[in-house]
């Protein structure tokens, strides 16, 4: 039967195909600067492949599909490779990897075979050429048959042996692995870029290879790259090592990390147990994986089975699904949580990623949208890895069809039109209503009866869940209009509980000015910070009507939290529960404190690290404080002395740079005994 001929169209699709699959081969390989996702990538290869399949007479040996990666880079020596790093062919589900094995027994006319199961992992594949034991020479894959001479840089990696002290080693062999970065490392390391103001990587893959890739190895050294064997060539001449499995725990025993995942398994059934197993410890490693790798484990039968153009016939990667796609953004959400926290959310067209189907996405705040420049309307690259919220990676902007105007914060809360609160230098946006706002109210009732607050005893998160869902409790003052009628009505609440907690009610309308303020939850406004607005204004009417000038004139209060006083009394919701708290019964009373200037410790500060023996850190911290000291949780040059208990921190080391006095238990419990 004759080949179908192909059309124009035909024709037209296959070169199209072939140049945007070189183009990104040569934004991945050579500028570490991938443009789409792995899946975008294996999608269009696969879409070639079936094409060139189809119509033969256009297939051509210059296709990417007989190719491996992209030429090198400039600025590295280039490297041939004795023997080419071929990639692997790829299966998606369950049914290519039957066939994988199905094609195997039946060209070795086997019933059941063995294989060496292994992650595969996303980084960079590297080739380490030792002679006699040392090593001389890295580089890595390039096109799969030249790549880069990245020596310099791979021996700053740890994890790589230098220098081989095992006997019987051949004149000279090669290990090949694959380089990558840790996840945690990469967060430490983005962190860092974002704060020197340098463009930050994609994902740890990206990383790994701009790193490896830095012409300076210092550079390099100061980054955090692991590296796994994962195939030798040349080590094979031992007696014994006839298989893969064999071989891997060769260079296991001679000092080269080899994955602890991996594990020799028999037939199809072993393959596909293996890949669940994987799948499920996947979210709990350090390093990114993208699915597994099958090999057959013995070497004859590798042998008998060859290769086609690109990649052996006797291995397979199994794909994990993917946990990145691309998507339209729909619109931009703002959601505000529990503290009053805004997140922009992202509305998506329907993807499929990570295993579900994704609608929503975070977008963390306006800085990173700002960063990847994320627009409505845009085409975005979803991530979801695991349990983990989806986000938005970043915007193809490539992809824009029209110019598309800048998404902003609202000036006002989408919950309870509260004013939206923004302080310059600080990533996140919150809503000022913190005593109105329904997505902050259970939070903030919480933490109004707290014990350190207004000390409601019988008022817990769950008696305020009810109340809240029940629509009894709309904010604070509503809890002093509470009848024990009511309360006895409540889930698990009896008459002498609800009677019990009218009375702690009751109890509670008269605290402390320092009290009330901590519990109305002005943000950044602790239980010193309340205490010390408190007693400089004496009256809550003086605190209200003071300015942010005024507000820094008290000791310790800076211009963040000025602004945050300032900003909460501005809010006139926040003015109206105050007041419907005062027609509650509810009188706040002025601070009974002796003058810090008669005490004996006033204007001291001290620092408590590690742990005390004889009496507890707040015990501690309360007793200095009610001598007149200031108990800091920082050590500054104006530290006075820091008291430092068993397993001190870095507290210690701080004052012992900065010249700070260091005391013990014994000398704290002397200075308090002599003033008590």
């Amino acid at each position: 039967m004759a080949e179908p001929s192909p059309t124009a169209e035909i024709r037209q699709q296959v070169l199209d195909l072939r140049e945007q699959i070189e183009a990104h081969n040569h934004r991945y390989f050579v500028l570490d600067d991938p443009s789409i996702p792995d899946v975008e990538y294996d999608r269009l290869v696969r879409r070639l492949e079936r094409l060139e399949q189809e119509y033969p007479e256009l297939d051509d040996p210059d296709s990417p599909t007989h190719r491996v990666g992209a030429r090198v880079a400039e600025g590295f020596e280039t490297v041939e490779h004795e023997k080419p790093m071929l990639s692997l062919a790829n299966a998606f589900d369950p049914d290519e990897v039957a066939q994988f094995d199905q094609r195997i027994r039946d060209q070795l006319d086997l019933t059941e075979l063995a294989y060496l199961a292994e992650p595969k992992l996303d980084g960079l594949a590297i080739s380490l050429k030792y002679v006699q034991g040392r090593l001389e020479r890295a580089a890595t894959r390039g096109d799969g048959y030249t790549g880069e001479n990245v020596t310099a840089n791979v021996r700053t990696i740890r994890s790589i042996p230098l220098k081989l002290q095992a006997e019987n080693l051949p004149e000279q062999f090669e290990v090949r692995g694959e380089i990558v970065m840790s996840r945690s490392g990469f967060a430490e390391l983005n962190d860092r870029l974002k704060a020197e103001d340098e463009k930050t990587f994609v994902n740890p893959r990206n990383a790994a290879a701009g790193t490896l890739r830095q012409l300076d190895p210092a550079i390099t050294a100061d980054r955090p790259l692991r590296f796994f064997a994962y195939a030798a060539i040349g080590l094979d001449t031992e007696p014994g090592l006839d298989g893969q499995s064999a071989v891997m725990q060769r260079l296991r025993d001679i000092g080269f990390p080899v994955s602890p995942l991996m594990r020799k398994v028999s037939g199809l059934d072993g393959l596909l147990q293996f890949h669940q197993d994987t799948l499920k410890k996947r979210d709990g490693l350090d390093y990114d994986i993208d699915g597994v790798v099958y090999k057959l484990d013995d070497f004859d039968q590798q042998l008998e089975m060859g290769y086609v153009s690109r990649s052996p016939r006797w291995a397979l990667a199994h794909k994990f699904p993917a946990e990145e796609a691309i998507t339209r953004l729909r619109e931009i959400e703002v959601q505000v949580g529990r503290t009053g926290k805004l997140t922009p959310v992202a509305r998506l067209e329907p993807v499929f990623v990570g295993g579900v189907t994704v609608t929503n996405a975070t977008l963390h705040n306006l800085d990173e949208i700002r960063r990847k420049d994320v627009r409505p309307g845009d085409f975005v690259i979803v991530r979801r890895a695991g349990d983990v919220i989806p986000e938005v990676v970043r915007a193809m902007t490539e992809r824009r069809e029209q110019p598309l105007p800048e998404w902003n914060l609202p000036t006002h809360c989408p919950v309870c039109n509260s004013h939206i609160e923004q302080v310059e230098g600080q990533a996140d946006a919150r809503c000022s209503g913190g005593l109105v706002c329904a997505a902050q109210r259970k939070r903030a009732l919480e933490h109004f009866a707290s014990r350190t607050a207004m000390d409601i005893d019988g008022l817990g998160s769950k008696i305020i869940d009810q109340l809240v869902e029940q629509g009894r409790v709309h904010d604070p003052s509503d809890l002093y209009r509470l009848s024990a009628e009511t309360l006895a009505g409540l889930e698990r609440m009896g008459e002498k509980s609800a009677a019990n907690l009218v009375a702690a009610l009751d109890r509670s309308r008269k605290p402390g000015l320092g009290r009330f303020l901590f519990a109305l939850g002005i943000r950044e406004v602790g239980e010193v910070g309340a205490q010390l607005l408190a007693r400089h204004f004496g009256t809550l009417d003086a605190l209200m009507a003071a300015d942010e000038d005024a507000l820094q004139a008290v000791d310790e209060i800076g211009p963040i939290v000025a602004g945050h006083v300032c900003q909460f009394f501005k809010e006139p919701a926040n003015r109206r529960v105050i007041e419907r708290l005062l027609g509650a019964g509810v009188e706040w009373q002025p601070e009974q404190v002796q003058e810090a200037q008669s005490q004996p410790l006033s204007g001291k500060t001290y620092v408590l690290t590690g742990s005390l023996q004889q009496l507890k850190r707040s015990q501690a911290k309360a007793r200095l404080e009610a001598l007149g000291a200031r108990v800091s949780g920082s050590v500054s040059k104006k530290t006075d002395a820091v008291i430092a208990g068993a397993d001190p921190g870095s507290k210690l080391t701080r004052a012992e740079d900065l010249g700070v006095t260091v005391m013990d238990e014994d000398a704290l419990l002397a200075l308090l005994n002599r003033y008590e």
